[in-house]
């Protein structure tokens, strides 16, 4: 039977750098497809960067100090702006998850001495001395008071879990930040870039597809006249 072609083709993103390079072969399944790609770059070539005498990546660096001081890999990359934003998530959580901890707390001692006080026990267990779940104003000693008294302390109880959680994507949000800027703090963003579209053929088994192909290439910069 007959291969039916591919409806539509892939564009492909290729880097075309100003001097030859040797190319690579990329193929994926029967219906392979040839892709003209770099050299490869081996990973030790990589390693340019040294911590406590280990030689290893940019990235990997920034990661290791981002997770041992949270901050640190931002300073790495010398995104120093980054830090008011890092300390200010961080601290941020930290404070909500330390003010519904101590609120849950107070209510869990208040809700334990108003079980003691139903069950006719006598002693300091009894009292309730939390300043908030203790107010018999808001939370009278009656079965509508406890009940109000025991949606308080769930709410907290929620909540500190959910802070528990946020400090974790603050702390994971600024390693993952150090990570992206490590990769492309040498990653070239000026104006001497050249996008170039134009068609391409994709030799595909069976019939060929067209397409469309992306290429950036530098360019030259003009020469500056020299000052006699």
């Amino acid at each position: 039977m007959k291969r039916a072609s591919l409806p539509l083709a892939v564009g492909l993103f290729c880097l075309l750098p100003a001097t030859a390079t040797v190319a690579q072969t990329v193929t994926a399944g029967p219906d392979s497809v040839k892709v003209e790609a770099g050299p490869a770059v081996p990973d030790t070539a990589r390693m340019t960067e040294r911590l406590l005498g280990w030689r290893m990546t940019r990235p990997r660096k920034a990661i290791i100090l981002a997770g041992v001081l949270p901050g640190a890999g931002q300073v790495y990359n010398r995104k120093y702006w980054k830090l008011p934003l890092v300390y200010a998530a961080l601290g941020g959580t930290i404070y909500g998850e330390y003010f519904y901890w101590t609120r849950y707390k107070e209510f869990k001692a208040g809700k334990d001495a108003r079980v003691a006080r139903a069950n006719n026990e006598t002693g300091p267990q009894t009292v309730d001395n939390g300043p908030n779940s203790g107010n018999l104003e808001i939370y009278p000693a009656t079965a509508a008071g406890d009940a109000k008294q025991l949606n308080a302390l769930n709410f907290y109880r929620l909540r500190r879990d959910t802070f528990f959680a946020y400090i974790g994507l603050a702390y994971g949000a600024q390693i993952l930040d150090a990570l992206v800027d490590a990769n492309l703090y040498d990653f070239d963003v000026s104006d001497n870039l050249a996008l170039k579209v134009e068609p391409y053929v994709l030799p595909l088994y069976g019939a060929p597809a067209a397409g469309v192909a992306f290429t950036f290439t530098l360019r030259p910069t003009p020469a500056v006249p020299r000052r006699h």
